[in-house]
């Protein structure tokens, strides 16, 4: 599949800096072209991979931000990609239209200028374009307080509206409890780029063999266009069949038993059940997916036919829907075989839930707070037997 992707706002354009990265490293081609759209102009040139002249900055000239950013603030973040929309479709004149299957936007929903701009953005696109538009949306960690949370449970309304479907991440199922802020957020981005690239890239002419079997960009398509909410799976061995899962999923019992030994079709089988029963990009309820799609990567003489129909039938299962889509994607130079799950328009997602009622109560409690400080405001400057008349 090939894409337009675009990075809004400062996590959105970290993350689609970190997809260009993972693709130069494993010689896919998901991206036609890569844009990145912020209100600051200091996170926009800390970008690696994003060419200079694809770095879009907003809100240079509201008062309010100034190239500075959006202060958190998503109502000014819309209001900012609403003004500034002619530069970024100064930007997208140079997107070869005509070689995309989609456009694709990314944007981290707990700050301001993503969780307001980007379904701005989207709703632009598809008022211009035929093509579909889809939605990356990251969910900020509950440890990152109320007014994230706020944001986000705002922005995921009006950015699913806007999308033909919006895959989640959840920070929270994948931040580790040790690491730094600047180490969890680079390996959460290296994990959801891992994802993504191996799921959406899927069927592409880049070098890599093409199988009887292969998927293409109508099979992620028509997955994708049930509409609605979306998360991926995906789990990976060695050819040799080793776990490659991370220490923290073997001690916590997540890892797969080793299949060394095993032949090909009972490797990948194992994948795709792991891929869906460790961690989605959000925890959710697999049997409320409507469509799913399996993508099955890695050396073609160990992708097998019989393994990749295995996993499907199980899926079948899982789902209770004969809407799964399964295929290959040979990657010759490869000594990982990956397996990525798509389920596409899960309606059983307990974190968006939870996001929901955390924002519920953040509003409450900033509304206490505003009207308190309002009145210890006046409180203040007036005298106690308001004997006195303002100028």
């Amino acid at each position: 599949m090939k894409l337009a992707l675009i990075g809004f706002g400062n996590a959105g354009s970290k993350i689609t800096d970190k997809l260009l990265e993972f693709e130069r490293e494993t010689g896919r081609t998901l991206t036609s072209a890569a844009l990145a759209v912020n209100s600051a102009r200091v996170d926009l040139e800390r970008l690696e991979y994003v060419p200079d002249e694809n770095r879009v900055l907003i809100g240079q000239t509201d008062h309010r931000s100034k190239g500075h950013g959006a202060g958190g603030d998503p109502d000014l973040g819309a209001e900012i990609a609403e003004q500034d929309a002619h530069e970024i479709e100064r930007a997208l004149d140079r997107v070869p239209i005509y070689a995309i299957d989609g456009f694709l936007i990314v944007a981290g929903l707990g700050g301001g200028t993503g969780s307001g701009g980007a379904p701005v953005l989207a709703e632009t696109l598809r008022e211009t374009y035929n093509e579909p538009v889809y939605g990356l949306g990251v969910l900020p960690s509950t440890e990152e307080g109320g007014r994230p949370a706020l944001n986000a449970a705002r922005s995921l309304q009006s950015f699913a509206d806007a999308t033909e479907n919006l895959i989640l991440f959840d920070n929270d199922a994948w931040r580790q409890s040790g690491d730094t802020v600047e180490a969890g957020y680079e390996s959460t981005n290296e994990e959801l780029a891992k994802r993504v690239a191996t799921l959406l890239s899927a069927g592409e002419i880049d070098g890599s063999q093409v199988s009887e079997n292969a998927m293409d960009s109508s099979d992620i398509r028509r997955t994708l266009a049930t509409g609605g909410l979306s998360v991926i799976g995906y789990a990976e061995a060695d050819r040799r069949g080793a776990d490659r899962t991370g220490l923290l999923d073997r001690l916590r019992g997540t890892a797969p038993a080793d299949t060394d030994g095993a032949d090909s079709a009972t490797k990948i089988s194992s994948l795709v059940q792991k891929s869906v029963q460790s961690r989605l990009t959000c925890p959710s309820t697999v049997s409320s997916a409507e469509r799913s799609l399996i993508v099955v990567s890695g050396p073609p003489e160990v992708l097998s036919r019989k393994g990749v129909e295995s996993g499907r039938r199980w899926l079948e299962g899982e789902t209770d829907s004969n809407e799964v889509l399964a295929g290959d994607d040979p990657r010759r130079a490869r000594d990982v075989i990956s397996v990525a799950v798509l389920l596409s328009n899960v309606t059983d997602i307990q974190r968006v839930k939870e996001l929901q009622q955390q924002a519920v109560d953040a509003k409450e409690r900033i509304t206490a707070a505003e009207q308190r400080r309002d009145q210890e405001i006046q409180d203040l400057i007036t005298d106690d037997e308001d004997e006195l008349d303002p100028v």
